[in-house]
């Protein structure tokens, strides 16, 4: 691969900064960002804002157009391989061999098997110049959910967990609001508004009624809302089941007729997630949660928010299928209280460290670490 130049790693990031525009709106589709460059100067931009409307390409080129500019032997620096099918809209990678450009860098290829190098190769046979590898790791991790349901058929999993500074996430009379600071709250509500879906368990639902939506975050879109709740025995009443789109799953062999009268009922699901060979009990808990996974992923969802209580918690990191950890830690220390995940204890320490420390920010008075699993790295 030729050796990347400066100039090419600055744009990439003013494209990769341009798609960030779009965390909030773009599911099922990836976040993408694209910059035109000419002579070193920015002459057009555009982001991906959300499904059925134009790429980031195309957008990007209707700036042009509103500037009255040519794009004529210009370079285009896209954070994503330009679509080389048709689906919602035209491919983009015809879209850019009709504007003149004279090379076009792209940040990584596309996961999706319809595209995977075809829109590459489709500006290549157009003999536009062609270049892909700049700044690869922040291309994947903004799009971490997208490259997770195409590469693995199963959304990238974030489990958020709040704590005091000597890990207790609640009391032991199961008091936990509020133990992290209001700026540390809002920050969470921007995670739920970039995912696809958020779940949590029946025993979170119980304990403390939540909404389980986006607030306080400027947004058009909501996540779905999806309860692991194996005997359904959530209320008709429960504060998430009033408006929005919920899934419930569950195992159980009927449903309550309360479902087809609720006031909400369209847009409330139970899906049976229970193990499809007789006899798994130790591998139950594993195999229903891999299983709604796999649905999800069919359902198009990129990332998956967890915000459940300690045993659903522990219940997904023994299944491993928790790709990240958003973890925030309030300066307190609450003694004697509940722990962060249900694990069975150990009887020696592992001889490899599962997790890597991805960043950390100070938010308000609390500090936010996000671990990664070592198998995402």
């Amino acid at each position: 691969m030729p050796t990347l130049l400066h100039t090419d790693e600055h744009w990439m990031q003013h494209a990769l900064n341009l798609a960030w525009k779009g965390q909030y709106s773009t599911t099922p589709n990836p976040r993408v960002g694209c910059v035109f460059v000419r002579d070193g100067v920015a002459i057009a931009e555009g982001f991906h804002a959300k499904a059925g409307e134009g790429h980031a390409e195309v957008q990007a080129m209707a700036d042009a157009k509103a500037r009255g500019v040519s794009l004529q032997g210009s370079i285009a620096y896209v954070t994503l391989e330009p679509c080389a099918h048709h689906g919602r809209t035209g491919p983009c990678a015809d879209a850019l061999v009709r504007t003149g450009v004279s090379k076009v860098v792209a940040a990584v290829l596309d996961p999706n098997p319809l595209v995977a190098g075809k829109g590459m190769a489709m500006l290549q046979v157009a003999g536009i110049e062609t270049l892909h590898g700049v700044l690869v790791e922040q291309a994947r991790w903004i799009n971490r959910g997208f490259f997770s349901r195409m590469e693995r058929k199963r959304p990238w999993v974030r489990l958020k967990i709040a704590s005091s500074a000597d890990g207790i996430s609640a009391l032991n009379n199961g008091v936990s609001q509020w133990i992290t600071g209001e700026q540390a709250r809002l920050d969470g509500h921007h995670l739920r508004a970039q995912a696809c879906a958020v779940l949590s368990g029946i025993g979170t639902v119980k304990a403390d009624n939540p909404q389980l939506n986006v607030r306080g975050i400027d947004t058009d879109r909501q996540p779905l809302k999806v309860i692991v709740d194996s005997k359904l025995e959530i209320s008709p009443d429960a504060l998430l089941l009033q408006t929005g789109k919920v899934l419930i799953a569950h195992t159980e062999p009927e449903l309550p007729a309360w479902l087809t009268t609720h006031a909400n009922a369209a847009n409330i699901e139970a899906l049976n997630v229970a193990p499809v060979a007789a006899g798994l009990h130790a591998g139950k808990v594993k195999t229903d949660l891999l299983r709604l996974l796999l649905e999800l992923a069919q359902r198009g969802v990129n990332e998956l928010h967890l915000e459940a209580g300690f045993g659903l918690n522990g219940s997904f990191l023994q299944a491993g299928l928790v790709d990240e950890i958003v973890q925030y830690v309030a300066p307190r220390f609450l003694g004697p209280g509940q722990g962060l995940f249900r694990l069975p204890e150990l009887e020696s320490l592992p001889a490899y460290l599962q997790w890597a420390l991805h960043s950390y920010k100070q938010i308000g008075e609390d500090l936010r670490i996000t671990w990664v699993s070592h198998k995402q790295e």
